[in-house]
Order: C-alpha cells, then sequence, then structure tokens
C-alpha cells in the first residue's frame, strides 16, 4: 500500500509502498477514502523538516531540552547516534479521515466490514490507503454524511473539545481568534450553542467566511473594526469568552484577549500560540485561562487510546470518540457546514505536490482533502444512494365559504419584504381590509399601522389566531419561523399565505402537511410570485405548448449579501439558496408544465455558488446557476428554454422575447421589472373571497419545497437525489 512519509532530517516528502498493517484485536482495519490535511499543524511540521539543524533547534526547544538532558545522562556520542537516527528516519503525517472498514479484529462488535468510519488519531487516522485503528479512536458515520465531510471528523472534535472547554452559555458573547481551519470550525459550534461570536483574522477572506459561517462580525484583530463590533454586542463590558485559534510567534493574540475580555472572563488556548501572558492585565481582570488538550478526554492516555479501556460515562461525559461521534451527528444534522471550507481536493499520488504549494504559498487553503483511489465497484457517494420522499398531501379538505367582502387579512411581520413587495399591492385595493399587523417589537407594528392603515396593531398572535373574522393570515417572517407559524395558522382555521421559503427542513415540511391533516384546511399559498409576472406569462404564451423534452438554463445573480444581513445567519436561517432556491425551482417547474424527479447539485468550495440540475419526467431538464460572486451591474435573472425547434429568453423580468417560426419581442422601452407579486395578490385574494381553489396547487408548493430541501442532500451525498413521488 501506499503511505505519505516525511524525512525530519531532509525534509523530503514522499508518497512510499509500505506494508499493509496487520488486524490486531481491539480494532478495524481501515481503507481510506477521504484523510484532511491539517493546514496549521502539519504545514508547521513540514516547514519545520526543511529547517537547518539550528533552524529546528530555535523552533522546538523542548526537544533540545531533552537533547541536553539526554546528554548529560548518556554523553555526546551516544546521545548523537540517537538524535540522528531519529532524524534520519521517516515520520508519517495525517490524523484524520473518512474510510471503509475492510477487517474487524478480535473483542470489536459494534461495527462490521463495509461500514463508514471516521478516525482519529496521528498514529492511526494517517495518510495511507490502510490503517489499523483502535476501537476508541473511530465512530461510524451517520446514514447520509458524505465521506469528504465526515474526514474532518479529528479537527471537528479538537474544536469541540475546546468549545466545551469555555464553557459557552446561551446569549454570551465570545471572540475567536485565527479563523483557520479549527477557528471557523469554533465559530460554528459557538453560533450552534446560541453564542454571539466575533472573528479576528489579518485575512480578509477567511473574515469574510466567518461571517457566512455565523459569526455575528469579523475583522483585522489589528484595525478598530474587531474592538467595535465587540463593544457594540457586549454593551462595552468585553467578550465573556476568547477562544486562541492561532499559531505563529506573535503575542498579539494574548495581549488581544486580555484586553477585549470582560472581567473574569475565560480564554481558552486552542492552537499552538505563544502565550506571554501580560501580567497586570490578566491579572486585573482575574481572567480565567484555560487549555484544550486536543480531541478530548482519553488523549495521551495509552489505555484508552490503545487498550480500548472506555471512561466511564457518568464520570466522563465527553471522550475523545463521544466527541468524535457528536462532531460526526452535528454534521449530519446540518448544525455545522464543512463544504464551504473545503479549498482544495487533491488525488492522494499528487500528495507531494500538494504539500509543496501549500508550503510554498501557492496553494491558498482553509482545508485541503486527499482522495484515495477507489477499487473496482466502489462507488463515489455514500454505501446509501440519496433519495428524499416528496409528501404525498392526503387530505379531505373541509367546505370553503366564500369570505365576507371586504376580505379581513391579518400580517405576522412587517419587514422590509412586507413593506415594500406586498402591502403596498394591497393597502389600495378594493375588496380587502389590512385587520392586524402582528410584530415581535411594537414599534415596527406600529410603524406598519401608521403606513398602511391596519386597523389594529399587536404583538399578540393567538389574539389574531383566534379572530373569527380574520379571513386569512401573511406570514412574512424570518425563515426559521415560516413553519411552524404556517402550521398554527393552517389548525386555527386561516387561509395562509407565507413568504418562501415554506419549510427549512423535511420534518418541518412533515410538521406542516400534517396540520394540513388534522383540519381539513389545504387553503395554503407560497410567495413563488414569478410565475404571476405578465411578461414571463405573455413569453410562455406565445411559446405555445411543446411536445418534445426541453433545456431549461435559469442564471441568477444572485450577488453578495451586506454585512450583517440576517441570512447570513445559516446556522438558524438556513442557506441563502434554501431560503430563496423554491423561487427559481417553481419557475423552472410551472414553463416545464410538471414537478422535478431528481435533482443534483454541485458547488465551487469557498462560497454559495451553486448549479443545480432538475430532472423531469418527460426528460426535460432544467440548470439553475445560482451566483454570488457575479458582478453587480450584470442583470440579477436571466432565463432561456429551448425545445421543438423554439426558444424562450427572459431579461431579468424587463424583457422576452421568443424564437421560432415568427420571433416576439417585448416592449423595448424601459419599464419598471414587475415579478409577479401584484398578479399574485390578486389571484390570493381572489380565492379568499370566493373560496375557489388556491392559485398554485398544493401538491405543486410541497413537490418544489422537497426539490429545494433535496439540493442540500445532494451536496451532501455528492449524488443525483431521487424525488420519490407519492403514489
Amino acid at each position: 500500500m501506499k503511505q505519505v512519509v516525511q524525512n525530519y532530517k531532509s525534509g523530503e516528502l514522499a508518497v512510499l509502498d509500505v506494508p499493509v498493517p496487520g488486524c490486531k484485536p481491539g480494532g478495524v482495519l481501515v481503507r481510506s477514502a477521504f484523510s484532511l490535511i491539517s493546514t496549521g499543524t502539519e504545514l508547521m511540521k513540514v516547514s519545520e523538516a526543511g529547517m537547518s539543524m539550528l533552524g529546528k533547534a530555535r523552533s522546538r526547544p523542548d526537544q533540545v531540552a531533552k537533547v541536553m538532558q539526554s546528554v548529560a545522562t548518556n554523553g555526546v556520542p551516544a546521545t548523537y547516534r540517537k538524535v540522528m537516527g531519529k532524524l534520519d528516519s521517516y515520520t508519517p503525517l495525517g490524523y484524520s479521515l473518512c474510510g471503509v472498514v475492510e477487517q474487524v479484529g478480535a473483542g470489536v462488535d459494534d461495527v462490521a466490514a463495509g461500514d463508514l468510519v471516521a478516525c482519529a488519531g496521528n498514529e492511526h487516522a494517517l495518510h495511507a490507503e490502510l490503517n489499523w485503528v483502535p476501537k476508541n479512536l473511530y465512530a461510524r458515520v451517520p446514514d447520509g454524511l458524505a465521506p469528504r465531510h465526515a474526514a474532518f471528523g479529528t479537527v471537528g472534535s479538537i474544536a469541540l473539545q475546546g468549545v466545551r472547554q469555555g464553557e459557552p452559555q446561551l446569549g454570551e458573547v465570545a471572540l475567536v481568534i485565527g479563523l483557520g481551519l479549527i477557528g471557523q470550525l469554533v465559530v460554528q459550534l459557538l453560533a450552534a450553542s446560541g453564542v454571539r461570536v466575533v472573528g479576528a483574522d489579518p485575512d480578509p477572506a477567511r473574515c469574510e467566511l466567518a461571517e457566512r459561517l455565523g459569526a455575528a462580525a469579523a475583522g483585522d484583530p489589528a484595525s478598530a473594526a474587531v474592538e467595535s463590533a465587540v463593544a457594540d454586542l457586549t454593551g462595552g463590558h468585553g467578550v465573556d469568552q476568547v477562544y486562541l485559534a492561532a499559531g505563529g510567534g506573535s503575542n498579539q493574540p494574548v495581549e488581544l484577549a486580555a484586553e477585549l475580555s470582560r472581567d473574569r472572563g475565560r480564554v481558552v488556548d486552542i492552537g499552538k500560540c505563544r502565550l506571554d501572558l501580560p501580567w497586570n492585565a490578566y491579572y486585573e481582570k482575574e481572567l480565567d485561562v484555560r487549555f484544550s488538550r486536543s480531541y478530548g478526554p482519553g488523549r495521551y492516555d495509552p489505555e484508552y487510546e490503545l487498550e480500548g479501556r472506555d471512561y466511564p460515562i457518568g464520570y466522563v461525559r465527553w471522550t475523545e470518540r463521544r466527541n468524535l461521534a457528536c462532531f460526526l451527528d452535528l454534521l449530519a444534522r446540518g448544525s455545522v457546514d464543512v463544504e464551504p471550507l473545503i479549498s482544495h481536493i487533491a488525488e492522494f499520488d499528487d500528495a507531494v505536490e500538494t504539500y509543496q504549494r501549500l508550503k510554498d504559498g501557492e496553494l491558498k487553503a482553509v482545508a485541503v482533502l486527499f482522495r484515495y483511489p477507489r477499487r473496482a465497484g466502489e462507488a463515489d457517494a455514500p454505501a446509501k444512494a440519496p433519495a428524499v420522499a416528496v409528501p404525498a398531501v392526503d387530505v379531505k379538505p373541509t367546505p370553503v365559504r366564500a369570505a365576507r367582502t371586504p376580505v379581513r387579512l391579518a400580517f405576522v411581520g412587517a419587514g422590509n419584504y412586507a413593506t415594500s413587495m406586498l402591502l403596498p399591492h394591497l393597502a389600495q385595493r378594493d375588496g380587502v381590509e389590512l385587520s392586524t399587523v402582528v410584530t415581535t417589537t411594537a414599534l415596527s407594528a406600529a410603524n406598519a399601522q401608521r403606513k398602511f392603515g391596519f386597523a389594529e396593531a399587536t404583538t399578540d398572535l393567538d389574539a389574531v389566531l383566534g379572530d373569527k373574522s380574520v379571513d386569512a393570515v401573511f406570514v412574512v417572517t424570518r425563515h426559521s419561523s415560516h413553519a411552524e407559524l404556517t402550521r398554527r395558522a393552517l389548525l386555527a382555521g386561516k387561509t395562509v399565505f407565507v413568504e418562501k421559503p415554506l419549510a427549512l427542513t423535511e420534518d418541518e415540511l412533515a410538521g406542516v402537511l400534517a396540520a394540513v391533516e388534522e383540519s381539513g384546511n389545504d387553503r395554503l399559498q407560497v410567495g413563488f410570485n414569478r410565475r404571476f409576472s405578465p411578461l414571463l406569462r405573455e413569453a410562455r404564451q406565445r411559446f405555445g405548448t411543446r411536445t418534445g423534452p426541453a433545456n431549461l438554463r435559469y442564471l441568477v445573480n444572485a450577488g453578495r449579501l451586506q454585512h450583517g444581513s440576517w441570512y447570513l445567519q445559516q446556522g438558524t436561517e438556513g442557506s441563502r439558496f434554501a431560503g430563496e432556491g423554491g423561487h427559481f425551482i417553481d419557475t423552472a417547474s410551472w414553463l416545464l408544465g410538471a414537478d422535478p424527479v431528481s435533482v443534483y447539485a454541485v458547488a465551487p468550495s469557498g462560497n454559495e455558488d451553486l448549479q443545480v440540475v432538475l430532472r423531469y419526467p418527460d426528460g426535460s431538464t432544467a440548470t439553475i446557476s445560482y451566483v454570488t460572486t457575479g458582478p453587480a451591474g450584470f442583470p440579477k435573472e436571466t432565463l432561456d428554454l429551448v425545445a421543438d425547434g423554439r426558444a424562450l429568453r427572459l431579461d431579468d423580468f424587463v424583457r422576452a422575447s421568443v424564437y421560432g417560426r415568427k420571433r416576439w419581442v417585448s416592449s423595448r422601452l424601459p419599464k419598471a421589472r414587475d415579478k409577479g407579486q401584484s398578479a399574485e395578490l390578486a389571484a390570493f385574494v381572489k380565492a379568499v373571497r370566493t373560496g375557489g381553489p388556491m392559485p398554485v396547487p398544493l401538491q405543486s408548493l410541497v413537490a418544489t419545497t422537497a426539490a429545494t430541501l433535496a439540493v442540500r442532500t445532494g451536496l451532501v451525498g455528492g449524488a443525483p437525489v431521487t424525488l420519490a413521488r407519492p403514489r
């Protein structure tokens, strides 16, 4: 088998052919699928190996002290031979991987051959095709979690143990200094724990990435931005915890920690940075300095790591192995996202070149993975092919009576979208009365009441849901609350208009449909407005009925988010595509006249750009290119549909054209973009007033939502996701 090794004396890196390790009792033999390069720890070791002997001595004073002790005990000649012999040997690299169990040793009964496991340890999870891993240093990978993501298990455990040492509490504020691989994971774990996070790193790209992954703010520690953000979030008191995830010889991280900590705050050292504590600063604030030892309790204990002796859970809740399993579970549930951290995936045979590129700075990366050659018959994806069931709409609707005139509407939420795109179309509409606006803050409710003429303003949602005079409820709040508010309104018997997305998870979608079934109330509309655009509807009519399969291309130039946008809070509000991707899937499905049967999604590393390919029952395909890195001056949405020798083009809802036997082009005069909100609201109000069918069938809304959710499943699994249709 092949293994990556390094000669610490000469600095030589090589991929050697070495014997296959035996499968000893108490462990398993694992064939690697992906292993992770630690761009901090490993690159430091690689760089040290390239130094002169004097440079090595300066970088490792601890080892020099051991050498001097050996000289005193054994003499110079014996010590020299010992040191040179150790330096002039190949040593392994790597400590975090995911692979498939190939053989199970005696005494192991929790996994079987063929199981996917994540492995830890700088002696057992090496950059090698096969590794023997003792029982307490592996954990089974949850179903559906991609092997390349599970390969982050060890570094995730390091970050998790560091967070545990900080003992974060809900509502606290933390500072993470150093936004490399470990720092980015610490940011996400803290955000998932209900902690507001400020990041500090001199690299602007890493700061931007941290904000996308949950940090409230991030900036250069040498600038005033970090200090200002801390002051804003803490009222000037300072952060509750500081996590040192930086490396290097600068003492700035330790000094910054003291400066920005509150009185009696906690400082946790996770990385290997200089720790010359400024005594006065730490003494005056009585700061609690803590160290985080690698993956957790059990580390460096041979009885735990090699002999498999576990610590009783009643005495040691979070051991190395339990931390590893916990982090894998967080990945599988979407609480932590490592895909944006993957800067590069290299083939294992290119290991030497990859290390050299990293060392030289040619390859700038947060995380780099080695992908190992597969044996014949092995697939790219996890063992179980991903599939998402599209829930069936099985309900016997209760009789619908026509509403009184005027139709009385209540709004839950009055943010920017509601006040700019919905309420202006409703405030002056005949036959509509804006009854009540409900917000979480009294002032926003009062502002909406004053501006749009609501009869009442309140913060009491229950009172509105219990008001029999309210005919319909608009849910226009943040994404994370849509499903629950929709469920409650349906159970209260209200007709519901909910802005996209309907749900952020399959469980939330199932909860909405359970409410429909329980109440018999299927009067639901999701704000997929583009299918109501007059320009697009006219273009579709002029395109005509098609007979053969179609190809549709939809380019969405979404652009970058502004600093502070709540869309950046992916831990609670979902990804940007989860939030607005339903718009584009619904538009494609409406144009193609069917719901998709499969979804395939790919994403480049380091940003939120996506390519989503939808397949339809008649062989049609729709490709949605969702990009956040495009220029600001380029149109936001362009669409092309080709079938039967005809083509339809839409240019950002300003112009449209159809090419066929005859060419049709919409007016060339500049006009405002009409994305269909007014027509959509008119159709909704009519359905409420007359008791007629809702503008979009419920099964279509469900199918679009399921397809949107399947995008994330596809990104995790790296394979097409089948949308199982209800029978």
